[in-house]
């Protein structure tokens, strides 16, 4: 079953419990698939990648809002977000940890024979590819910036 599909039958799951939480989360995420496909020059079948990367998005986008309502008090707002990210990223596959990400960077840098911060770009680019979906870019960076200064 695609993640589309997942996606649908959770959000009439969240309807028929009233869950307006997981309801705000899943509309929000069906609203950004249905966008992705209606783009021009779009097909009309998203690739799981693509879908991987909008979930990413819109769990990043809620981590970050409730890191800014957090730093100005108000925990009212941020609640919410973190309860929405948490309902999405259950549709992600697992995320690495610190540990495997960097077995994979040092593997890379050294099939690619990457010296210092001029191959971070190659470095980052099979990373990323390697890594879509279990691991956030801006952890990668880090690691691979480690690793190569």
């Amino acid at each position: 079953m695609s993640l589309q599909q997942d996606i649908m039958t959770a959000l009439k799951e969240a309807m028929k419990a009233k869950d307006q939480t997981a309801l705000t989360a899943l509309r929000a995420v069906k609203s950004a698939i249905l966008l992705a496909q209606s783009e021009s020059g779009a097909q009309t079948e998203l690739t799981e990648e693509q879908e991987l990367k909008i979930l990413q998005k819109q769990v990043k986008q809620r981590k970050d809002s409730a890191a800014i309502y957090l730093e100005q008090n108000r925990k009212d707002l941020a609640d919410p977000e973190i309860d929405e990210a948490a309902v999405i990223s259950q549709f992600l596959p697992e995320a690495l940890s610190d540990e495997e990400i960097e077995a994979v960077v040092v593997a890379t840098i050294a099939n690619l024979g990457a010296e210092g911060m001029k191959d971070m770009g190659k470095v980052m680019g099979v990373v990323s590819q390697d890594l879509a979906g279990k691991a956030d870019g801006k952890t990668i960076s880090n690691i691979v910036k480690a690793k190569l200064s």
